[in-house]
């Protein structure tokens, strides 16, 4: 009989070394983290073409409304004097906000559709009352005869006028008055609408109009009064409330819900009244304290797609190591492109879980991406292990990890608790199956 020549010995050991096919599986999964991360890419850009279709028709419709005021501005005449000693003139004005700040709205939600993708519009109708107390000019550092009331007026802050549906129509001391576009200076609002009101600054100024606006996935407030008071209520029933302050009091419940917030002056970092950008301090208006709620969709099946593939590498882990300790255990030669397959196969569960959920639910998305993964690899192994046997407990061991990850994608809170528990449980056992392997072959 021949003797076994050198590289025939060698390959020999290359096929039977526990330790050369433990590298040969590391390296297996270093390659398949090129797909997980072309994975994540993928979801991300899904759900970058789903932000557009929202952007795209938020911008027709309208968008996030943040409403703010109304605000009274009283322009004044300020020296200013350059360093050559040159007197220059110049307008200011001098701002005053609310004592009493009343907001009452219905939101009136609905779904809209671009292609696969849904967004949450909504048109609401806004009441707003308060007043304004006497203008207190000499408090604000700006003398009598410097000031122009007669030019003053009052403007109301809306981030996005595509959204304004009728006229606006703001009666003031039994007097009405025609909001139009713009305001003249953006010291305390970036955006809104305007009219002229010479105002007395001897007297109160009660105020109130009626807005009905359109806008897209989420409404805010600014708290400009010394009491803000605002009540909503929707017959939309996953709302999140957001922003500064959270209601006071609130309803929810299938049928839609009712919020109601109370804020104080004291609330919030800026004052009643003052001049320039006192209020603003360079910030943009939708930050000036705002609140509100957003109007969220009972499923985002994006970011629940982007969780489950962070688990993809960990569920090809545990799939490879249960091919290793069949080979082990069982003395079943399995080849690196076989373990490279399944790989490819887990793989594919993430594209069918994307792509199925923009249909249907995540859930249902999952169950079937999910069976048809198992019966995939199922059959696969099948003929690789050519045993019933060792066949039923590896899809016993699929099935157990299809159904572990799928808690822990339900359970947000305490993922973190099941997770570390579910480690332990698959180490512990992996421990237990091999502490009697002869790693070294000594016998």
């Amino acid at each position: 009989m021949e003797k076994p020549s050198v590289f025939d010995r060698f390959n020999d050991w290359l096929k039977r070394s526990v330790t050369i096919k433990l590298l040969s599986i590391g390296v297996l999964i270093l390659i398949l983290l090129i797909p997980t991360s072309m994975l994540q890419s993928l979801v991300s850009e899904r759900q970058n073409l789903h932000d557009a279709a929202i952007e795209e028709i938020s911008s027709k419709w309208g968008g996030r409304q943040t409403l703010g005021g109304p605000v009274l501005s009283i322009p004044y005449t300020a020296q200013l004097k350059d360093e050559k000693g040159i007197v220059e003139f110049v307008t200011r004005y001098a701002h005053f906000l609310p004592d009493e700040l009343t907001i009452d709205g219905k939101i009136f939600p609905e779904k809209r559709y671009r292609s696969i993708y849904v967004v949450v519009l909504y048109k609401t109708v806004i009441h707003v009352s308060g007043k304004f107390s006497v203008p207190n000019i000499t408090e604000a550092g700006i003398s009598a005869a410097s000031c122009h009331p007669e030019k003053s007026f009052i403007s109301v802050g809306i981030s996005d006028l595509h959204g304004i549906n009728e006229k606006i129509i703001c009666a003031v001391d039994s007097n009405d008055y025609v909001f139009g576009p713009g305001i003249a200076t953006h010291d305390v609002l970036t955006s809104g609408i305007s009219f002229k009101y010479p105002v007395d600054t001897t007297q109160e100024i009660p105020f109130s109009f009626d807005i009905s606006l359109n806008g897209s996935s989420s409404i805010d407030f600014l708290p400009f009064g010394k009491l803000t008071t605002v009540n909503l209520t929707s017959a939309w029933g996953s709302p999140s409330f957001e922003g500064s302050f959270l209601p006071e009091q609130r309803t929810i419940n299938d049928s839609g819900f009712t919020a109601s917030w109370k804020v104080l002056e004291l609330n919030r970092n800026y004052p009643q009244q003052g001049t320039g950008s006192f209020l603003a301090n360079g910030r943009e208006q939708d930050n000036l304290s705002s609140f509100g709620v957003k109007l969220m969709l009972p499923v985002d099946e994006y970011q629940k797609t982007m969780r489950s593939v962070k688990y993809c590498i960990m569920f090809i882990i545990i799939t490879f190591l249960t091919f290793f300790f069949s080979e082990v255990l069982n003395k079943k030669r399995i080849h690196p492109i076989q373990y490279l397959l399944v790989g490819f196969a887990i793989c594919l569960f993430y594209v069918l879980l994307l792509s199925i959920s923009e249909h249907l639910s995540f859930n249902k998305a999952y169950l079937i991406g999910c069976i048809s993964t198992i019966v995939l690899i199922t059959y696969y192994a099948k003929h690789v292990f050519k045993n019933n046997s060792l066949t039923a407990i590896f899809t016993g061991i699929l099935i157990l990890l299809y159904g572990f990850f799928y808690s822990l994608l339900q359970l947000e809170d305490y993922s973190l608790l099941l997770g570390s528990l579910g480690l332990f449980i698959i180490l512990s056992t992996i421990m237990y199956l091999t502490r009697k392997v002869d790693w070294y072959g000594e016998q």
